[in-house]
């Protein structure tokens, strides 16, 4: 039986920095179970969300979108450009910063 973390093969790693006092919203939004990760579901390839906080930097965040490959993610996303940027303006208050720092691809080397 394969475990999630063998069924992923892209991820798009993004860095927000909360809105000071939205800390607690902006983790349940942007969490494993939040809004966005409800929202991915609906696509076929979804593999999780985790969410990631700095321990130097206050309100900073990185979030990883797992997903089983980029043409997955690209399929789901044009599918639903519409809610996907409702989804992205609402939650927008929450945050003072948003930067996509890319999309990766999975290595798996033999050895």
């Amino acid at each position: 039986m394969k475990t999630k973390a063998a069924e992923w093969a892209h991820v798009i790693i993004w860095e927000f920095y909360a809105r000071s006092g939205c800390e607690a919203r902006f983790e349940q939004v942007y969490g494993p179970n939040g809004e966005w990760a409800q929202f991915f579901k609906f696509g076929v390839g979804y593999v999780r969300t985790e969410l990631n906080r700095d321990c130097k930097v206050p309100r900073r965040y990185v979030t990883l979108d797992f997903w089983t490959s980029r043409a997955a993610y690209l399929k789901f996303r044009e599918a639903n450009l519409a809610e996907y940027q409702v989804l992205d303006q609402r939650c927008g208050a929450l945050t003072q910063r948003e930067i996509e720092l890319g999309c990766f691809d999975r290595l798996l080397l033999k050895s």
